[in-house]
């Protein structure tokens, strides 16, 4: 028998899926895998039967108990995503937290602790001035090294060395045409800071 890649994805996910019920009815957990398979083959079906889409994303998610998840799945399966074939065509269907919402501490959880964190310990730090001589405005990112900025960037430092500006990862600074700016920087110790 040949099978097309889809074909065969089809029936790994009916084979995980009768798992997952066989598990079921013995008053066995099921893990990510099995309850993602399970949820899978119910929106398969579902679809294969031209069931309404808004019907099929409250139904799929309710063939898992929640009392059958292993602790964690919820945290680990935040949304599920699977092309289902319906009469009219393939369309993608989307279910967000479809074993609920995790509980506070799980698996992948953040814990904040309720004090200040300094950003690079120990590091070097001095005052720059950053003027843009070009004729667009120009955005500077956190960790990209002061002698790697765009030419049109004039940067005057008071120590010498290499420095990053002394921001959180992802944010950046805006600087426009004819605009100075005067900034917190870093060192940069390695190449990886």
């Amino acid at each position: 028998m040949h099978l097309t890649p889809r074909e065969r994805e089809r029936l790994e996910v009916a084979a995980g899926a009768d798992l997952a019920r066989r598990r079921i009815a013995r008053g066995a957990r099921l893990g990510a895998v099995e309850a993602i398979a399970l949820v899978c083959d119910e929106v398969q079906e579902m679809a294969w039967d031209d069931v309404p889409l808004a019907e099929i994303l409250l139904r799929a998610p309710a063939s898992v108990p929640r009392d059958r998840l292993l602790p964690d799945v919820p945290a680990l399966v935040p949304a599920i995503e699977i092309e289902a074939l319906f009469p009219h065509g393939t369309v993608l269907v989307h279910l967000a937290a479809p074993f609920g919402p995790p509980p506070p501490d799980s698996a992948g959880s953040v814990r904040s602790v309720n004090q200040q964190i300094e950003l690079a310990p120990g590091r070097g730090r001095a005052s720059a001035t950053l003027r843009n001589t070009g004729t667009l405005p120009i955005w500077v990112s956190s960790h990209v090294p002061l002698d790697s900025l765009n030419h049109a960037i004039e940067v005057s430092v008071e120590r010498p060395g290499r420095y990053r500006l002394d921001q959180q990862a992802g944010s950046s600074v805006k600087i426009d045409p004819g605009q100075q700016r005067q900034v917190r920087v870093v060192q940069i110790v390695s190449d990886r800071s």
